[in-house]
């Protein structure tokens, strides 16, 4: 009912906002598309005016949108077809048909094919969203049949677009899918590099070796290549066939002279021979990579310096590294000088985008090899510069961990008013990077979800295909099965006869199944049913009565049984439903406990108390489940006590959307009543309490945690019982 109240308030919210848009002259905005009449080709380049003013054109899709006023009139403009009008009446999209196109002006399906990959390309980084859709519309181009090359194309293309965006599992999907219509080198190398990116080491390298025995690649293909296998090795703690690898490609790079590529190579060789902890030939690997770097452009020096530095940083190699930070500020400088960007985010040697290498962070580094020596004061300057630097350039990752440094600098120096001031700063920062995080998470949880759903109609479109190749296979098959003797028509005709037996005896068989299934699933709602209410109660009530009867006492009697009919009525009414209103829960509850109390009188006392603030109808709880607990309490806990006991439930509000419920009872303990039972006895009661966990296991997870339930002893020496019910709101 309240989403049926807040719908029709947002129609009426609706409908009032365009009355007055329509009433009132203001402009809104119309959108729509122009396409052919007869096969809903979209044209691209109308162009579209108002009489208002405004002009836009058809983008690939056909599509547009304009700003107009009721009254206007659209204008729809191509060499291809001759001019439409249509008057603006109100908001609504306006589609445009139209026909007598020249069959020599509409694009081929290849050429739109193109255009739409070179539009998914232009999109490629600055919109994944509309890149992808640009797929989606250059593969229902090709339509079922397609060109197997050009639906290569778009699957590669989309692989590559998902690698850009850090998507690695679905970059691989596409390879493969890419991989299915047409194999070549260059698209096999595309896919093993994407498993590297995933880090799926093993299969990157059974197919690197596979394109290095049986595709004929070019030179600069063959250093990718002996590069990816050499990342592959790495990955896989391999050292050895890492480096020989990588060795393979650097001698082909030095032959044909590529530079960039030498320069990756000695620094890929001296980061796995550090990873192996050979530190002095990855040092002569590093300065052969510094030495190749110098003679490129000042950005590589700079990534290479800043790798450089790290290693000789992690093997305590202070006074090389210092030397590195010290010539990396100066390259900074020299960039800036010469106006170009301060900051180089892409790493040339690990082809992944990463942290910015900026003045801030060469700093806060320097400052690091300068604590690690223990030159606290030296150290000082450096963080308060890449902490000025950080928050001038908004950097709050550099200046977060640059002031919680230079705390700690503080405080190991002994001056605590500075550092707790300083602290005092770094919390702040945190602070403000935490939330700029958690909106950064929700970003990407948006764009995960679009991303889904855009390649989940991708791959609606590939089984779409596959149906329909099936369909055409099938009906080939039956066309050649009629162009051949009458023998074969025979055959094929008892082919169908018995398919539709089997079909038939299938769809009896099935039929069977699923009435099976629903008798099944009757029995167990019925199971469920009966073990709701315990038969001891159920037995022991009808002695009550028969005790009554037998003093003869029929008033008694029949005021027993009347309200023993009534909840077990109330039983079976609420035995289908997951949920039931709290009052009506309450209701049964009240009336269940008095009937024990009226068998147990001198056993126990009880109360129910509900906070007046709880407004209890608001509530939903699963029917019958706080009965077992109370059952427990009485049968199990107050009837073996010698003096008289308390039961006591208690209903309190613990925040908006949420109540507790406490059941507690005085009586003699989980322990000591479990040493009085018999084995039978403890087998019925595990299983009982089994079946209440499973029920609110399934109910959770069908309502999102929406029961909680904690049992404890109420005092240290384990007698008395504590049931902690938590219930949310739905």
């Amino acid at each position: 009912m309240k989403l049926k109240k807040y719908i029709l308030l947002y129609l009426l919210f609706v409908s009032v906002i365009a009355f007055s848009q329509v009433n009132t002259g203001k402009q809104f905005t119309i959108k729509g598309t122009v396409k052919t009449k007869e096969n809903r080709n979209p044209i691209s380049g109308v162009e579209v005016s108002a009489t208002s003013g405004a002009i836009v054109y058809t983008d690939a899709f056909g599509a547009y949108r304009i700003k107009a006023e009721v009254g206007d009139y659209l204008l729809f403009k191509s060499l291809e077809f001759e001019t439409v009008e249509y008057r603006i009446k109100d908001d609504e999209d306006v589609d445009v048909l139209v026909e007598g196109l020249d069959e020599d002006v509409q694009l081929s399906k290849s050429a739109l094919h193109k255009m739409y990959l070179d539009s998914a390309k232009q999109f490629k980084k600055i919109d994944i969203g509309k890149s992808i859709d640009y797929i989606r519309v250059s593969l229902e181009q090709l339509g079922k049949r397609g060109n197997n090359k050009e639906r290569a194309a778009s699957y590669a293309l989309l692989g590559e677009i998902y690698q850009y965006h850090k998507q690695y599992d679905l970059a691989v999907d596409n390879y493969k899918e890419s991989l299915t219509y047409s194999t070549t080198g260059e698209s096999q190398l595309l896919l093993a590099n994407a498993y590297l990116l995933n880090k799926e080491y093993k299969k990157a390298e059974v197919l690197f070796l596979k394109i290095d025995g049986s595709a004929k690649l070019s030179t600069y293909k063959k250093i990718v290549l002996y590069e990816g296998l050499g990342d592959a090795y790495k990955g896989l703690k391999n050292t050895s066939k890492a480096v020989a690898n990588y060795t393979k490609g650097l001698d082909l790079a030095k032959k044909e002279l590529v530079k960039p590529k030498i320069t990756d190579l000695n620094t890929k060789i001296a980061e796995a021979y550090g990873d192996a902890n050979q530190t002095e030939e990855a040092v002569g690997y590093f300065e052969n990579s510094l030495k190749s770097a110098k003679t490129e452009a000042p950005q590589r020096a700079l990534e290479v310096n800043d790798r450089a530095a790290d290693f000789y940083s992690k093997n305590s190699l202070y006074n090389e590294e210092m030397k590195l930070r010290q010539q990396s500020l100066e390259d900074i400088e020299l960039l800036e000088s010469s106006s170009k960007k301060k900051a180089v985010k892409r790493n040339a040697v690990t082809k992944e985008v990463e942290a910015p290498i900026t003045r801030q962070r060469i700093n806060y580094k320097i400052a690091n090899n300068l604590i690690v020596q223990d030159k606290l004061d030296e150290a000082i300057p450096y963080l308060e510069e890449s902490i000025s630097e950080a928050a001038s350039e908004d950097d709050l990752v550099v200046q977060k961990d640059a002031t919680r440094k230079l705390s700690e600098v503080y405080d190991d120096k002994g001056d605590y008013s500075k550092a707790l001031e300083t602290y005092k700063k770094y919390a702040a920062v945190a602070d403000t990077l935490y939330a700029r995080k958690e909106q950064e998470i929700s970003r990407a949880e948006r764009l995960s979800k679009q991303i889904a759903e855009k390649q989940n109609r991708i791959t609606g479109l590939e089984k779409d295909k596959e149906l329909y190749e099936s369909k055409s296979s099938l009906a080939r098959t039956k066309q050649d099965l009629y162009t051949t003797t009458s023998i074969k028509q025979k055959i094929l005709i008892y082919a169908l006869v018995l398919g539709m037996f089997l079909f038939g005896i299938a769809a009896f068989f099935f039929y069977r199944s699923n009435r099976q299934q629903k008798l099944a699933n009757n029995l167990l709602a019925l199971k469920s049913l009966r073990s709701q209410m315990n038969p001891h109660f159920i037995f022991n009530a009808l002695n009550s009565v028969n005790n009554y009867i037998s003093k003869s006492d029929e008033r008694s009697a029949n005021r027993f049984l009347s309200e023993f009919s009534t909840l077990m009525r109330a039983v079976l009414e609420n035995s289908e439903e997951d949920f039931i209103p709290l009052t009506k829960e309450l209701e049964l509850l009240e009336l269940y406990v008095k009937l024990e109390h009226s068998r147990f009188p001198d056993k126990f006392n009880y109360t129910i108390t509900t906070d007046p603030n709880i407004d209890v109808a608001a509530f939903q709880i699963p029917p019958m489940l706080l009965q077992p607990y109370i059952e427990n309490a009485i049968w199990h806990g107050l009837r073996y006590k010698d003096e008289l006991g308390f039961l006591n439930i208690n209903l309190k509000q613990k925040n908006k959307e949420t109540i507790e419920i406490t059941i507690e009872d005085n009586g003699i303990g989980r322990k000591k009543s479990a040493e009085l039972k018999t084995q039978n006895q403890k087998k019925q009661r595990s299983k009982g309490m089994g079946n209440i966990k499973k029920r609110v296991s399934i109910l959770n997870s069908m309502y999102k945690d929406k029961v909680d339930v904690n049992i404890q002893d109420l005092n240290s020496d384990g007698s008395g019982t504590k049931v902690l019910l938590t219930l949310k709101k739905d």
